[in-house]
């Protein structure tokens, strides 16, 4: 219980951090009074208009990612899971892609998050039409790194023949991730399908600690293995799609923050999804704030900041792995 307790305070702490910190030199009272009370001033549109939405989406997608990584590290029962290991992400990107190479983008407010959820979507009927409906975990470990090959070879077709090379830039720069520049309308499109895809990912804590004892012995004590793969791959599906949508191709939170936490919920599946969601959210926020204080005017991107701190860690992770085989 302390340590979801401290868990909980790090994320309050991190998100009043998220909502002053910023490059115009407004002081950390006058930042908070100003959005709670409405002047209609210059302060209160920066508060209201860029930080608390940028500080929200880093909360629910750090969160997300979190908790898919610790669902999916459950399901596969491997500490190298990731969210990212169906293809979901893969699809999202290639679907924002087409969205900015075809000029819907800018077309449209709406057009490439929205684009990029249909990409999703089409991603996760493709998978899961080609692992079955019965179909175990290494059919759908197999699915998934097919289409995340697939999508991530179109991508590449089409920056290949872009002829815009501003388009071309502008798709790069998307695919590194950031937080940067979004709104409420961001938050509003990616809210219900975080929520709904976390909550279906909540629910199965049962069944992940039954899964512990072997696919044989969760069936005996009623677990449903058809129903629970299918809830974990809508949900993933849901919160990754959302995710990407929003901010780009933001990677290793769902596979670092499930990998540190492990040792303090006792190694039990159910326990580590609530850990990691808030340990997810914490990490993106600390992300996020270092992205504002390193390099402010080079304008570091997000997903790369969490890459060059996850990629030491998986190394690790992987060393760890190997020496207690």
């Amino acid at each position: 219980m302390r340590l979801f307790a401290g868990l909980a305070l790090l994320v309050l702490l991190l998100f009043l951090a998220a909502l002053v910190i910023g490059p115009a030199a407004i002081g950390p009272g006058d930042s908070l009074r100003a959005l709670v009370l409405d002047d209609g001033g210059p302060v209160t549109l920066v508060m209201r208009e860029i930080r608390l939405p940028r500080a929200l989406l880093a909360v629910m997608i750090g969160a997300g990612l979190g908790l898919a990584g610790a669902a999916m590290q459950g399901y596969l029962r491997n500490p190298l899971a990731d969210p990212g290991l169906i293809g979901v992400s893969g699809s999202a990107a290639l679907g924002a892609v087409i969205a900015l190479q075809t000029g819907l983008a800018a077309a449209a407010l709406l057009a490439l998050p929205l684009s990029a959820l249909a990409g999703a979507m089409i991603g996760v009927t493709l998978i899961l039409a080609l692992a079955g409906p019965r179909g175990g975990s290494l059919t759908l470990i197999l699915a998934g790194i097919a289409i995340s090959a697939l999508a991530g070879a179109l991508t590449s077709l089409v920056l290949n023949l872009s002829p815009n090379p501003f388009a071309a830039n502008e798709i790069v720069f998307w695919m590194m991730g950031s937080l940067a520049d979004r709104s409420m309308t961001h938050v509003w499109l990616a809210l219900p399908l975080i929520l709904a895809g976390g909550l279906a990912l909540a629910l199965q804590g049962r069944a992940l600690d039954a899964l512990t004892l072997g696919e044989d012995a969760a069936e005996a004590m009623g677990v449903n293995l058809t129903r629970l793969r299918l809830m974990l791959v809508f949900g993933t599906a849901a919160v990754v799609g959302a995710s990407t949508a929003v901010a780009g191709a933001i990677g290793f939170i769902g596979l670092v923050v499930p990998h540190l936490l492990r040792g303090f919920v006792g190694a039990r599946p159910g326990r580590l999804l609530w850990a990691s969601a808030l340990g997810g959210a914490a990490m993106l926020l600390a992300a996020d704030i270092a992205v504002r204080l390193v390099l402010p005017d080079r304008d570091l991107k997000l997903g790369v900041l969490t890459a060059l701190v996850g990629a030491p860690l998986f190394l690790h992770l992987i060393y760890r792995t190997r020496r207690g085989a």
